[in-house]
């Protein structure tokens, strides 16, 4: 199948103001990309075309530096990408890996970070799964006591509140989800880390309010990384990842070196229309070798 995604965001300054954005879907999926997300970025004053230069940063994600002129500017983007369009098949047999065997690029996702005190939630981490089967199943547990403890609600959104403070406020919006069990699976020497990314209501009913950028965290098990959503906290289609990092302090969509204002806010994340994902095992047969080609042609 294929997705369309995209965004329109527009930001204002009083003066020209030095900015990083990180809204590029990953490198780990732009072979599958049908149609390039290339940014837009013009000038809110006169309506000016903007570069971007874009690099690699520490954990692998793209970012472009930019500079904001006084006034502000417009970033849009619309790309299309291609999806296997299936449910995603969680690992709920996979085993974790004891500590002393993981390699060394897992263990900064072993520690605390800026939205996760592993400190402050290590007994609670171990009085609630400490006798579970560690690895999937031991995740998912986790997922299932968070999406149960936490109300999502937008309305209480808040850029600094911790997963100890979710915890305790019981409230929050996905990223709040995400800190809080990622922080927990850490707690429990899983290495966790967070992802940023575009999540549409694939294969379910639409919902009324405004579709944003979404997020989730990753685990690793058996040498891989799986993905585990503790707000949905069920297998979704067409997960699309922007970036990955320890929190959200390492993934801003937008981060500005001086004072700005976000003036409006669009995502789209939607089914291409009449590019159904396949039903039966004939379905899924011709689907697999047209990607096959789809990928040699690439």
């Amino acid at each position: 199948m294929h997705i369309r995604y995209g965004y329109d965001i527009t930001i204002s300054c009083e003066q020209a103001t030095p900015a990083i954005l990180m809204l590029d879907v990953h490198p780990d999926r732009r072979g599958d990309l049908v149609q390039p997300d290339t940014p837009e970025v013009t000038a809110l004053a006169d309506g000016a075309s903007l570069s971007t230069e874009p690099f690699i940063d520490p954990f692998g994600n793209i970012a472009r530096r930019l500079l904001v002129p006084a006034g502000g500017a417009r970033l849009t983007a619309a790309g299309m990408i291609h999806d296997p369009g299936f449910p995603e098949v969680l690992p709920l047999d996979a085993a974790a890996t004891l500590p002393q065997d993981l390699p060394k690029e897992a263990l900064p996702f072993l520690a605390g970070s800026r939205y996760c005190e592993t400190d402050r939630l290590m007994a609670l981490a171990w009085e609630r799964f400490g006798t579970v089967p560690a690895g999937g199943r031991q995740v998912q547990a986790v997922c299932d006591l968070v999406h149960g403890h936490l109300r999502f609600d937008y309305m209480a959104a808040r850029s600094t509140r911790t997963a100890a403070e979710a915890w305790d406020e019981r409230t929050g919006v996905c990223r709040d989800f995400a800190h809080l069990a990622l922080t927990l699976c850490r707690c429990l020497n899983i290495p966790a880390r967070y992802v940023t990314g575009y999540l549409g209501d694939i294969g379910l009913p639409a919902v009324p309010e405004p579709m944003d950028f979404s997020a989730w965290f990753e685990v690793l098990l058996e040498g891989r990384w799986h993905a585990f959503d503790a707000r949905h906290n069920r297998p979704r289609i067409g997960r699309t990842p922007v970036a990955r990092g320890r929190d959200a302090a390492d993934v801003a969509m937008i981060s500005t070196f001086g004072a700005h204002r976000l003036e409006s806010f669009a995502v789209i994340t939607e089914e291409v229309e009449g590019d159904r994902f396949p039903q039966t095992a004939g379905e899924r047969r011709d689907h697999w070798q047209a990607m096959s080609r789809f990928r040699n042609a690439g």
